[in-house]
């Protein structure tokens, strides 16, 4: 009896509305597909999940006070080169970072999830370059 290792199948291509979704709840889905839990055939050491492309992330929302007490660090390699940026901060500046940042905390930190996080395609507004791909739409829970 030999253990049955599933070929990489080829991805699929996803396409997620992000206008009035909570960000935590909406990563913890996007997670979940870059991984291929939706899958029969997921695999736990294979890359089984598909490619998520995000659209509108500016809309996306924050519980309770977290605009303003959440806050994003960052390390420049400098003495006291601690950058702090709050959630609101992150919004206005960079609004794809803050989704980008929510699915990263949720995938493994070893190759298997840097090769997941280049999975994914989060842009602000509602255009996005992946219309050759069909994506086909996610049902947010």
């Amino acid at each position: 009896m030999s253990t049955f290792f599933p070929k990489e199948p080829t991805p699929g291509w996803v396409i997620v509305d992000a206008s009035g979704q909570t960000v935590g709840r909406l990563a913890t889905q996007i997670a979940s597909v870059l991984k291929g839990k939706h899958k029969p055939e997921y695999t736990p050491n294979q890359p089984m999940g598909d490619f998520v492309v995000v659209v509108n992330a500016e809309k996306v929302v924050f519980t309770g006070r977290k605009l303003d007490q959440k806050v994003y660090t960052r390390y420049t390699g400098y003495q006291g080169g601690l950058k702090m940026t709050t959630a609101r901060e992150m919004l206005e500046k960079a609004p794809e970072r803050v989704l980008e940042k929510a699915v990263w905390g949720m995938l493994p930190k070893n190759r298997l999830g840097r090769k997941l996080i280049r999975r994914l395609k989060v842009y602000a507004g509602e255009a996005h370059p992946h219309a050759a791909q069909q994506p086909a739409p996610m049902e947010i829970r």
